[in-house]
């Protein structure tokens, strides 16, 4: 079975009702994950998450939590995953982010993809 993104787990679950809300719950943790996302996926995932020439959105509904879950993305920036949805190539591991710090930037994302009506 290929492994999928679910960072954000653009890194999305970060749809209501199904995210985690932060490390610590609540817009703290997605405050949190906006600056972590910002350092660790932008530049790939673009600044809000939209894509860039390099990587895929994450604010798509391909990202949803339906279709990947929270431990999608978890598993995304830990172990990297094989290209899939799109053709940006493979998605390497993200070094230095620990679960709590992933569980924030998805609490970010799963707020951008319920903004923009998905989930």
């Amino acid at each position: 079975m290929r492994r999928t993104l679910t960072l954000v787990a653009a890194m999305v679950a970060l749809a209501g009702g199904c995210g985690t809300g932060g490390a610590d719950g609540g817009d703290a943790g997605a405050q949190r994950g906006e600056q972590l996302f910002t350092a660790n996926c932008a530049v790939c995932h673009g600044p809000e998450g939209q894509g860039t020439t390099v990587g895929p959105p994450l604010v798509h509904e391909i990202y949803e939590p339906g279709h990947h879950p929270d431990d999608a993305f978890h598993r995304a920036v830990s172990d990297g995953t094989p290209a899939h949805h799109w053709n940006f190539g493979d998605m390497p591991p993200v070094a230095g982010l620990d679960s709590d710090e992933v569980d924030d930037i998805i609490a970010w994302v799963r707020q951008q993809q319920r903004d923009a009506g998905i989930g």
